[in-house]
């Protein structure tokens, strides 16, 4: 089993890294005019060199010859291009390095653009040989024989390596709900009695793990790789890797993207400088809003308001004052309504454009919130979600922000909670900076002026 995917993945990797070579024969081709001088130069042969060196490093990186999403049927686009980018940004900075001049840019181009297409049509076309193609079929034992090892059957593969069960291992006291092939006492079947076995699945539900050491030293007489069923619920997968921690043995069943580099530090940097450039070139407009709002009504020009960040830690949220001065009670257990009569004149224009948010930079250069990510929302309204929503706090695994995914697709305001809830955990499973720029693009795109900010 981890034969054949170890002997998959080695193959996808070679296409994989070879495809810029395919890509610049092409470009070659349709780039004539930069001469034969060029396509045989010792710069060429150090740009081909190079790029095909980036290119293996942030393949690995991006783990482009990853088999996990061939069960998933993923695309990796979210992977291959950043990949594609990072690639060429670094060659080009090298070529700067060693030659400041005559960098052909338009092979470049065409090059990333062809090797963009390349990479998902050699992963889809190596998945399509892999199942039309001649298989092997897989002989496997299963351990147990309740509902957990018959729903572990029902998602074995059936396509990419198609398996067949020669039998089922029943534990002491354990109830049979499978059919589908002979099934054993632990205690009876021999290793002659199940000759051509290639793999044993341990099957085992919550209830019988404390049985599992006994059962691998029971099973080991049959020479045959072993493999433990773990099922942690649909919010855990494959790339949830067990990883040592001392002497303990851990499973990441809430996996945070906030604990990657890239997060915690890439995305932290980018913050603080769109933050910092955002302020700059907003200067005057912040000043002209701040005079207009001490101008039109009585009281302050911010308005602070708790709100829930990172890891459920609170904060004070800056936003420019829209409404008229209330009491803190009646601001921070109060949703504000279509035609709400405690907005000002001014106010109203300030919550319909999201010009209010503006001051909430300050809170990102702070550290307290990020340019995207899921909204923060009040305490109160927290501790009423949290009873009523299913993992509405997984949105707070990641750190809030001016603008997310849910609002860019309308949830914002006094809107369904579940749906924007719904959008914040895709957000949270499918985070990279590629889809950061999209929220942002689709913000200044279409998120000046929303029917839902009132």
């Amino acid at each position: 089993m981890v034969l054949i995917l170890n002997r998959y993945r080695f193959i996808l990797s070679l296409c994989i890294c070879a495809l810029p070579l395919l890509a610049f024969a092409i470009a070659s081709r349709l780039l004539p005019g930069f001469g034969r001088e060029f396509y045989h130069s010792p710069m060429y042969i150090l740009l081909v060199t190079t790029t095909l060196a980036v290119w293996a490093a942030a393949a690995e990186y991006y783990q482009l010859a990853s088999t996990d999403e061939w069960f998933r049927e993923s695309t990796c686009l979210r992977r291959i291009f950043p990949a594609c980018v990072t690639t060429y940004l670094i060659v080009i900075a090298i070529w700067f390095v060693v030659r400041r001049e005559g960098l052909p840019r338009g092979f470049l181009l065409l090059s990333t653009a062809l090797l963009l297409v390349y990479t998902p049509v050699v992963r889809r076309a190596l998945l399509t040989l892999l199942r039309i193609g001649p298989r092997r079929t897989l002989n496997v034992l299963i351990v147990g024989t309740d509902w957990y090892a018959r729903r572990a059957v029902r998602r074995l593969p059936k396509q990419q390596f198609p398996c067949r069960v020669v039998g089922y291992i029943r534990l002491p006291g354990q109830s049979i709900h499978v059919k589908d092939a002979p099934v054993y006492e632990l205690g009876d079947v021999q290793p002659m009695n199940l000759a051509g076995v290639h793999d044993i699945l341990i099957a085992l539900g919550p209830g019988h793990l404390a049985n599992l050491q006994d059962v691998m030293r029971r099973v080991d007489r049959f020479c045959v790789p072993i493999r433990v069923v773990v099922d942690f619920g649909g919010n855990v997968f494959a790339h949830d890797r067990m990883f040592q921690f001392g002497r303990l043995q851990l499973v990441n069943v809430s996996r945070s993207p906030a604990e990657s580099l890239a997060y915690g530090i890439g995305k932290r940097a980018f913050d603080i400088l769109f933050a910092s450039l955002a302020v700059l070139f907003a200067a005057p407009l912040i000043a002209a809003i701040a005079v207009t709002i001490k101008l039109t009504s009585p009281g302050p020009i911010f308005f602070r308001q708790e709100r829930v960040g990172l890891h459920g830690r609170s904060f004070s949220m800056l936003k420019f004052r829209s409404m008229k001065v209330a009491s803190t009670g009646e601001s921070d257990t109060r949703w504000t309504v279509e035609n709400d009569p405690r907005r000002t004149a001014f106010g109203t224009f300030l919550r319909a454009t999201s010009l209010d948010e503006l001051p909430q930079f300050l809170n990102v250069l702070r550290g307290d919130m990020s340019v995207v990510g899921p909204r923060p929302e009040r305490p109160h309204f927290v501790q009423q979600f949290l009873q009523d929503i299913h993992s509405y706090n997984s949105r707070h695994w990641l750190k809030v922000g001016i603008t997310g995914w849910a609002q860019v697709n309308g949830w914002r305001g006094n809107t369904s909670i579940k749906k924007r809830v719904e959008y914040d955990l895709y957000y949270l499973r499918n985070w990279s900076f590629i889809f950061d720029l999209r929220i942002i693009f689709l913000t200044l795109w279409s998120g000046l002026f929303n029917r839902n900010a009132y």
